[in-house]
C-alpha cells in the first residue's frame, strides 16, 4: 500500500521544469507527469513508472528536476508487504 502522501510545490515546480524542457527523456517527463497527477490527488505511482523512476535516480545525466520528480514519484509508489 502506497504512503498516503501529495506531491509538494517545490517538486510540482521541477516537475513542470521537466515537462517543458526539451532535452528531457521520454521516460523523464512520464515521471514527472506522474509526479503533476498526484499534487492534488492521493493517486499511486504505477509499477512501470517506478520502475522509470528508478533508474533516473541512478542516472549521471539525469537533471536535478527529473530527479527530484523521480524521487516524489518513487515514495508514492505502491509497496507489497514482505511475506515473513
Amino acid at each position: 500500500m502506497a504512503k498516503s502522501e501529495s506531491t509538494g510545490k517545490k517538486v510540482a515546480s521541477a516537475a513542470s521544469k521537466v515537462m517543458h524542457s526539451k532535452t528531457a527523456t521520454k521516460a523523464e517527463k512520464s515521471v514527472a507527469a506522474s509526479a503533476l497527477v498526484q499534487t492534488k490527488s492521493k493517486d499511486v505511482t504505477s509499477k512501470k513508472v517506478a520502475s522509470e523512476a528508478g533508474k533516473i535516480l541512478h542516472s549521471k545525466t539525469a537533471s536535478k528536476e527529473a530527479k527530484s520528480a523521480a524521487a516524489s514519484a518513487l515514495t508514492q509508489a505502491a509497496h507489497k508487504a514482505k511475506k515473513k
